[in-house]
Order: C-alpha cells, then structure tokens, then sequence
C-alpha cells in the first residue's frame, strides 16, 4: 500500500513538476538562442503554466544579414505536460490564421517541439502540400509535402537532423523553375567553445529553370558531402568537403559528371573557435552599426580584427593544410582539371614567438589546365586567358592549355614567372 501511494503521489506531481521544469528549459533555450546569434531573436510572452499544460506567446524577430532590417513573426504555442516530458505545438496567432488559411485551406503546417526532462528534444516540422494560383498575372506555385525533424541529446551537445522535401515547381508566363528530391541528413557533437564535428549529405535530384526565348537548363543529381572529425586528442580538427553534379543539360546537350573537393587538415580547435567567435561578433557589430555609438562600434570592429589576427596566427603556428585537392569539369570540349593547396608547417616554441606574419612560412602548389578547343569556343574566356598566355603564365601543352605555380618563401612562382606577395596578417 506504501508503494502504491508512493507512485500514486509521483503520477499526480509529476505533470506539475514537468510543467516547472519545462518553463526554465524554455526560458534558457530562449536565452542561449538570443546570445549565441544576432540573426534572429526570440521573445516569450504571457507564459500561463497550469497542471496538465500551458499556453504562452512571443515573437520571432528575423534581421537581415546584409541591410540589418528587421521583421517581426508573432507566435503562440501550446503546451502539454507529461509524466516525463512536455509536447508544445506552436501556431501562427488569430489574426494571421485566416491567410494561412487561403494556403492551406485543408490541413496546416505543424511545428512540434517535445522535451524530456533528461535534456532530450525532438523538433518536428510538417508542412502539406501547397497548390497556389494567381488568376491575374498567372503565376503558380505548387509545392509537395515537405517534413524535418531534429533529435537533440546530450543538453544540446548531440543533433541529427532530417530535411525531406520531394519537390517544388514555380510558373509564371515566362519562367518556370522546379525543384525535384531534396535531402538532408546531419549529425552534429560539440567538440569544443563554437567547434562542432560530424557528417552531413545534401542531394538534390534535378533542378531546371526554363525561361522564355532561352534554352531550358537542367541540373541532374547534385551531392554535396561534408565531415568534420577531431586528432590529437581533440586539440586540433580536419574537414573534408565533397561536392558532385553528375549532369548539365542546355540546349539540349548534357555534359559531366563535375567533382569538387575541398579539405583543411591539423587546424587548432581553440584558434579556430576564436577565429569563428571574432567574426560573429565583427557581424554582429556591423549589423548594429546604424542604431549604435559609430565609435563604439568602430571600437569593436577594431578589437575583432585584432583576434582575427591572433588567431590566424595561432593556426599558422600550430600547422595546417588547406585547399582544393580535386577539381574536375567536365565541358563539350574535354575537362577541366586542377589543384589548388595551401599548406604551413608547425612551429617550435621559439619560431611561435619570433612570428609576425601568416605569409612568411606558408607553401603552397596551383596546377589548372583546361582544353584549348573551350577557350577558342568562348571568346569572353579567351579574352582574359590571352594576357596569361602572353605573359607565360599560361602554356599550351598540346590541345590544353596549363597553368602551374608553386608559392614559396613570399612569392608566387607560376610557369617561371616569379610574382612578389604582400604579407598576410
């Protein structure tokens, strides 16, 4: 009887517990949210916690990177609590519902976020198909059902994400672009400060814009793979990112496929994340420039660029290598091949401390050559290849013309040609 009561009690205090706990895990998302990144703000509002669930407001307020306006997106939400855990749907309020109505006359979009009070979260969004038409200018827009979804564990050190969207297609009387199977699979850990790891695939089946009085062009089989993975102990990080389109299709001719590797080996994981810290908050005090103090935001700027020169020189000081490793083009006319790598060796304490510039120690090798039958087709290309041709930076090896250079000791050596660099940071 004692261990019945017992569990009786916890099934009756647990919603009210999960409902407390609940409201504190919102209020500090909400506040690591607002400090982490100036893009987009969230406000909370009239948060009514009861027994079995809640019910507040708030706003999203979304600045645009480049102009800094800001717009404004009301929400409500309400929230469900369980033994261990709480369900909150989130919905446009009253006012705007009606629009979204004429969208989405038969089911609406839902975005569900359901918390654990062991520091998981499941962030669901589904949104219907959309069938949209402009009786007077004739445009269109209609859009599959499209759903994403993010586990995250560990208090937010582990995500997986999930995009979904099988196709979109947008018409006007001249112009018709359509988007068919895009996928997205992420999976994140914090490492370190602002340094995450993990793996991602992107794809993206076709995508083809036809336009009026032009040739229709159709992109086939787009894939962009990326991970990111930890050495040394967890002191330094090595990325590789892999981007393939197996066919370009206009004028009814379709060539490929095209590779693009890029790669960065042996960075320093606390001169990266001061790196990336220092240019958010250079962003952040751009964006903020107009409604600020301009000194202080001068200020700032200047203090930001400052780190960003510390910390360039702390990753050129502990050894990287950088760059394109492959790239492949393939044209009507042959491919295009090339090579580009950056690369800076480690130094000893004493070379750590004599160091003044990035540009001093770092190498590096460039090898492009693409076929000559392409540069004669275009002569908007040939325009600017003649020069390199006539100062012997560009030498035509049989049918393909080839670029080569080596970067050494401040100076750029391409075919012979000797070019003195400025120093870097």
């Amino acid at each position: 009887m004692v261990a019945g009561a017992a569990v009786l009690a916890v099934g009756v205090l647990a919603p009210w517990a999960v409902g407390y706990v609940t409201e504190q895990q919102w209020q500090s998302v909400t506040s690591e949210v607002n400090q982490s990144q100036p893009l987009f703000q969230l406000e909370t509002r009239d948060y009514n916690r009861g027994y079995l669930g809640a019910d507040f407001t708030g706003t999203v307020t979304v600045q645009h990177p480049e102009t800094g306006d800001e717009h404004e997106f009301d929400y409500q939400a309400r929230v469900s609590h369980g033994v261990t855990g709480s369900l909150m749907d989130f919905s446009p309020p009253s006012q705007v519902g009606t629009e979204i109505d004429k969208v989405f006359p038969d089911e609406k979009p839902r975005l569900t976020l359901e918390t654990r009070l062991w520091g998981t979260a499941i962030i669901e969004l589904s949104i219907p198909a959309v069938s949209v038409i402009d009786e007077e200018t004739g445009e269109s827009f209609d859009m599959s059902e499209s759903y994403a979804r993010a586990d995250i564990s560990g208090n937010g050190s582990h995500a997986d994400i999930l995009m979904l969207w099988p196709g979109a297609v947008v018409r006007s009387p001249d112009l018709r672009v359509s988007i068919e199977d895009f996928r997205l699979e992420q999976t994140m850990e914090h490492l370190a400060d602002e340094v995450w790891l993990g793996e991602g695939d992107m794809s993206l089946a076709r995508l083809e814009v036809a336009a009026r009085n032009e040739p229709a062009l159709r992109f086939d089989q787009f894939a962009l793979r990326t991970e990111t993975t930890s050495g040394d102990e967890g002191e330094s990080i090595d990325s590789e990112a892999v981007v393939t389109l197996e066919t370009v299709s206009a004028d009814d001719k379709s060539f490929g496929p095209h590779r693009v590797a890029f790669v960065f080996n042996g960075l320093d994981v606390e001169s990266w994340s001061e790196l990336t810290s220092a240019l958010a908050d250079m962003q952040t005090a751009t964006l903020g420039s107009e409604r600020g103090d301009s000194g202080a935001v001068m200020q700032q700027q200047m203090e930001s660029m400052n780190r960003i020169n510390q910390a360039m020189l702390g990753l050129a000081a502990d050894g990287f290598s950088l760059g394109f490793p492959e790239m492949s083009f393939a044209t009507p006319y042959g491919p295009v091949n090339g090579e580009i790598m950056l690369q800076h060796p480690s130094l000893s304490a004493s070379e750590k401390d004599q160091m003044m510039m990035v540009m001093q120690r770092l190498t590096g090798n460039l090898d492009v050559s693409m076929p000559l039958a392409l540069v004669e087709q275009y002569p908007a290309l040939g325009m600017q290849v003649a020069p390199l041709i006539k100062q012997g930076m560009v030498q035509q090896d049989g049918d393909r013309l080839r670029l080569e250079g080596k970067l050494e000791d401040l100076a750029l050596d391409i075919n012979g040609n000797v070019v003195p660099l400025p120093p870097l940071f």
